[in-house]
């Protein structure tokens, strides 16, 4: 399990337009690192066009955002494309990050247990160290609540 003040686990995924994104590129500026469970379903849309809202105060603050799911690049290209989403979408089929980032629980529907991505959010500051962690968030207040937490 991670903990605030932890070294973030490093990420190098394809983005939507299938190119090779890491996380130690960011190195000297705040990134936001959302995780959520899929592509096109109403909560993640919903947490998705939140954080394209508020994107141009991100984009002010010099903060990065970038979206993880277990979707691949194909579904990420379609997914921000159809939503006009103006920040990174990282594909992780394979889990790799997601299980880096302790975010593949168990979680029940309907009462039936199932292996899945819990919505999380870490904030990871300039050296590379988690300064937040915000777990199971909500999808329609994550973005506000960040912005409200950075002060930005």
């Amino acid at each position: 399990m991670l903990n605030v003040g932890d070294t973030a686990p490093e990420i190098c995924l394809l983005n939507g337009a299938g190119e090779e994104v890491k996380l130690s590129a960011f190195r000297g500026k705040k990134v936001v690192l959302y995780f959520y469970p899929k592509d096109n379903t109403p909560g993640c849309t919903r947490q998705a066009c939140a954080f394209a809202g508020a994107y141009s105060r991100f984009k002010a603050a010099d903060v990065a955002v970038i979206g993880i799911s277990k979707d691949g690049v194909e579904s990420h290209k379609k997914f921000a494309e159809k939503y006009g989403l103006p920040f990174i979408l990282l594909a992780d089929p394979e889990l790799k990050a997601i299980k880096d980032y302790g975010v593949w629980q168990e979680k029940k529907l309907y009462g039936k247990p199932s292996m899945g991505v819990v919505r999380t959010t870490f904030i990871i500051d300039g050296e590379g160290k988690i300064a937040h962690i915000m777990p199971k968030v909500k999808p329609d207040t994550n973005a506000a609540e960040i912005i409200e937490l950075l002060g930005i």
